[in-house]
């Protein structure tokens, strides 16, 4: 099969971003990945400031998604898989609101965390958890949106990445990293 007629079948917008805003109605395949070292949760994340009901000043809200970050992380870390990068979705349309993408160290890490968390419950509400299509985050988040200008809004059909605490992210990445270290070291004095 030619990669062109391929291309005609497969949604394009599914495999880039690993979402569509059709969902089960797109006219094209969503092809579900059998291994990916890339997890999605689909909205998982219930941002306060989509709200309209929202009380919450802005460093109420930032230590609410701090919290949210750390919770994901450590899960992660616990069940001994290592995270390379994450992002959090906070577009406003129903297939990529409180989506977040965790990018594993290899897919058996993104499998495990997948099985878990599809038996999990957060904040109240079932995680639903699946491998993503998605390789490169770069090539999924809107430009427009880093750079604050995006004409679509929330309804954009690339991914809004919710800016994640710098030194929060080093903290956890330093963290992750001494604790595996550990785990190593550990391991070696028991043979």
């Amino acid at each position: 099969m030619s990669s062109s007629f391929s291309d005609k079948l497969n949604c394009s917008f599914y495999n880039k971003i690993g979402a569509c805003r059709h969902g089960d109605r797109c006219s094209r395949k969503h092809l579900k990945p059998s291994h990916s070292s890339t997890i999605v949760c689909l909205n998982l994340y219930s941002n306060p400031g989509l709200n309209p009901t929202n009380t919450l000043s802005d460093k109420e809200m930032a230590l609410h998604f701090n919290n949210f970050i750390q919770d994901i992380f450590i899960e992660c870390v616990l069940l001994d898989c290592q995270i390379i990068d994450l992002v959090v979705c906070e577009n406003s349309n129903d297939h990529l609101n409180g989506n977040i993408f965790i990018k594993f160290l290899n897919d058996s890490m993104a499998l495990k965390i997948k099985n878990n968390f599809n038996s999990r419950w957060y904040n109240y509400k079932p995680i639903y958890c699946e491998l993503s299509p998605v390789k490169y985050f770069k090539d999924s988040c809107c430009r427009q949106h880093e750079l604050n200008n995006c004409s679509r809004g929330g309804l954009c059909n690339f991914m809004h990445s919710k800016k994640i605490d710098p030194e929060l992210l080093n903290d956890l990445m330093l963290s992750q990293k001494k604790y595996f270290i550990q785990k190593k070291i550990s391991n070696s004095d028991k043979l």
